[in-house]
């Protein structure tokens, strides 16, 4: 099986060598070229277009930054539409716009290309192993398809529902995602100004009901006020434009949601957008006078 795999970022970079290590053929194309050689190295072909890259791929995964992005390498000129076969299976990995997925999906399909929406959870650490949680939109069959080499990068495979549901998913996740990173920041920020162990806070509380991925993992960026990469807060924020908008769609009100994404937003007009998004605990401190 020939996969065609456009996005090199820091997640799409290690799925791609999961994928080699699985012993698939893999043609990779990004915008920053430069991004390319190391995978090819590791035994990639690089194209220079996601058209090329599409030419002879029985499956096509784009993992790229946003919406428009997605729009761009797949429908555009000299985009995966163009280069793509009928019977191709296109899986976008992105986080981008449910509504926007179904939109792409219909164009594709008047090609007779196939689509998932298959977004992911784990953060770059679970790209490098893949242990990513993914959650798909689309045809029971094609899930089936996509399948083997899905699980080549996740260990987790939840076919979630039609074309769109996985984005719709991956917004829940993000909301959530947010209101426990926020929570975790005020728990670390009320014990540091209390003066606690917070080694100790961290194994109490992580062992009982309180306990999360959040807290387990990024706890200890928060006390130690350091936000080593490993998802960014621009991109969280980005995520979290999309889940309000699609509960705009229905009418929903996230209160919380919008509260973090407006936290985010003055992180990244500070300078700290390529940060972690446990930077978040940044604003907490800063509000709390904690050094």
């Amino acid at each position: 099986m020939n996969i065609a795999f456009v996005g090199l970022g820091t997640m799409g970079a290690p799925m791609v060598l999961n994928l080699l290590k699985a012993g698939y053929s893999v043609t990779v194309h990004n915008r920053t070229r430069a991004k390319e050689q190391p995978l090819v190295e590791a035994g990639a072909i690089a194209a220079p277009t996601p058209q090329a890259a599409a030419a002879s791929a029985d499956i096509v995964i784009t993992c790229v930054s946003d919406t428009p992005d997605v729009e761009a390498v797949i429908l555009e000129e000299s985009g995966i539409i163009e280069g793509a076969q009928a019977g191709a299976l296109v899986i976008d990995m992105s986080t981008i716009s449910p509504s926007t997925t179904r939109e792409i999906a219909a164009r594709l399909a008047q090609k007779n290309i196939r689509m998932l929406d298959a977004p992911v959870s784990g953060g770059s650490e679970g790209a490098q192993k893949g242990t990513l949680s993914i959650m798909i939109g689309g045809e029971a069959a094609d899930v089936e398809r996509a399948r083997p080499v899905l699980s080549t990068m996740g260990s987790t495979i939840t076919h979630v529902g039609a074309i769109g549901a996985g984005q719709t998913t991956k917004a829940i996740n993000q909301i959530i995602v947010a209101g426990t990173y926020w929570s975790v920041a005020e728990g670390m920020a009320l014990g540091l100004k209390a003066g606690l162990n917070m080694e100790k806070v961290v194994q109490a509380v992580g062992s009982g009901a309180a306990g999360s991925w959040g807290l387990t993992n990024r706890s200890s960026n928060m006390i130690d006020n350091e936000y080593p990469l490993g998802f960014r807060v621009r991109l969280h924020q980005k995520d979290l434009e999309i889940a309000l908008a699609a509960a705009r769609e229905l009418g929903l009100p996230l209160p919380m949601a919008a509260y973090v994404e407006q936290i985010e937003t003055g992180l990244m007009a500070q300078g700290y957008g390529d940060e972690d998004i446990s930077a978040i605990a940044r604003t907490v401190r800063d509000m709390g006078a904690i050094e």
